[in-house]
C-alpha cells in the first residue's frame, strides 16, 4: 500500500473496511478515535494510564516516514468512522518491524484486530522484514490469543516480568 492508498478489505464478520496510511490531517480524528478506545486498551496500546492520548503519543501515527514506519486508519464504510489504528515501526536495517493495533470498543470481536495484522504483516513482507513483533502486557489475554491464532510466538520480555514480546518471522 502506497502513501495515500486505500485498501477495501471485508473483516471475517463481514464488515467492509477501508484502511489508508496516516496522515497529520487526522489528529482530530485520531484523538476523537482513543476516545472511544476502552481505558484498558488505551493502557494495554501505549503502556500508560490516561484518559486521553497526548500530542507526543500521537506523532508516530501521523508522521510515518512511509517506508521503515506506517500508520494505517481503518474506516467503517458503512458510517465513515474510524475503527482501528495500526502502526508498523521497523529497525534501520529493515530487520524487524514492531507493530501495534487498537480497535475501536464498540467494533471489538468483529474481525478488524485481524485484518490489521493481516495488512500489517503483508506491509512488513513487502518492505523484506525478517521477523514482526508485537509488545504485550502480560495480561492483555484478548491480545495475545489474537497474536497467537495468526501465527505469533510468544517469548518472555528480558528484565521485565510483565510483558510478553509475540513475534512472526516471514523468512
Amino acid at each position: 500500500m502506497t502513501t495515500n492508498a486505500q485498501t477495501r478489505i471485508k473483516t471475517r464478520s463481514g464488515l467492509d473496511l477501508s484502511i489508508r496510511p496516516a496522515v497529520p490531517e487526522d489528529q482530530a480524528q485520531l484523538e476523537n478515535f482513543f476516545d472511544h478506545v476502552s481505558d484498558v486498551d488505551r493502557r494495554f496500546r501505549f503502556f500508560a494510564a490516561s484518559e486521553h492520548v497526548s500530542h507526543n503519543q500521537l506523532d508516530p501515527l501521523l508522521h510515518a516516514d512511509h517506508f521503515r514506519s506506517e500508520s494505517y486508519l481503518a474506516f467503517d464504510q458503512a458510517s465513515g468512522e474510524l475503527v482501528a489504528s495500526a502502526l508498523l515501526a521497523c529497525d534501520a536495517a529493515l530487520d524487524t518491524g514492531e507493530i501495534a493495533v487498537s480497535v475501536r470498543s464498540d467494533y471489538r470481536g468483529k474481525g478488524v484486530g485481524w485484518a490489521a495484522l493481516d495488512i500489517l504483516a503483508t506491509e512488513a513482507a513487502a518492505r523484506g522484514v525478517r521477523r514482526v513483533i508485537s509488545i504485550e502486557a502480560r495480561d492483555n489475554h484478548a491480545a495475545i490469543e489474537l497474536e497467537r491464532e495468526k501465527g505469533f510466538t510468544p517469548e518472555p520480555m528480558e528484565g521485565d516480568p510483565t510483558l510478553v514480546i509475540l513475534s512472526k518471522t516471514f523468512r
